[in-house]
C-alpha cells in the first residue's frame, strides 16, 4: 500500500527505523491541504499535520513510500490512530503531474499555542533535504519555531538515528 509522508516520516532513516521494509517511491503534492505544525502530541510538543483547506494553491510536498498492511498497522500504533490522528485517503500530483491515490495521517487534536521539538523539526528538514523539496518548501520549513524538548533522553534517542552508518538504513 502506498503511504504520504509529509512530516517526520519522510526521513528514511526516521521511517526505515519504525518500518524497515518501507521502500521509497516518489515524492509528491497534496493540493488543498496546509503543513501546520498544531497536532498535539502526547509529549506536549506539535507534530505536522495536512490540514485540509480546500485551496487548491495551497500544497502539502512529501514522500510516497511502499508499506505492507503489517508495516501499516505499526505506524498506526506509533502515529497514535484514534488518539490524535486519523488516516484517509487522499489523491496525490508526482512530480511527473502523474496522479496516485496513497493513505495518509491527518490531526484531531490541534492546538495552535504549541511548537515542535529542536529533533522533530530535524526529521523533518532531514527528509525534506533528502528528497530535494523545492527550495521555497524547505524555506517554510526553516521557518518553523521549535523548541528545545525538556526531555534531553527523549532528545539523544530521536537523533541517535542520525549517527548510524547510511548503509544500516538504505533505501532502494
Amino acid at each position: 500500500m502506498l503511504y504520504f509522508s509529509y512530516g517526520s516520516n519522510m526521513s528514511s532513516r526516521r521511517l526505515l527505523s519504525r518500518v524497515p521494509a518501507a521502500e521509497y517511491i516518489t515524492t509528491a503534492a497534496l493540493h488543498g491541504h496546509e503543513l501546520i505544525f498544531h497536532k498535539r502530541s502526547r509529549d506536549g510538543s506539535a507534530k505536522c499535520d495536512a490540514f485540509e483547506t480546500k485551496n487548491d494553491n495551497q500544497v502539502v510536498i512529501g514522500v510516497v513510500y511502499e508499506i505492507s498492511k503489517a508495516d501499516r498497522a505499526v505506524l498506526d500504533r506509533i502515529e497514535g490512530l484514534g488518539k490524535g490522528y486519523e488516516v484517509k485517503g487522499v489523491e496525490l500530483t508526482t512530480p511527473h503531474e502523474r496522479t496516485m491515490a496513497a493513505y495518509t495521517y491527518y490531526a484531531t487534536s490541534i492546538d495552535k499555542t504549541l511548537q515542535p521539538f529542536h529533533w522533530y523539526k530535524h526529521h523533518v528538514m532531514a527528509g525534506a533535504l533528502e528528497y530535494k523539496l523545492p527550495p521555497a518548501y524547505i524555506g517554510r520549513l526553516r521557518r518553523v519555531a521549535s523548541r528545545v524538548d525538556p526531555d534531553p533522553q527523549r532528545h539523544a534517542l530521536e537523533m541517535a538515528i542520525y549517527e548510524q552508518p547510511e548503509s544500516c538504513l538504505s533505501h532502494g
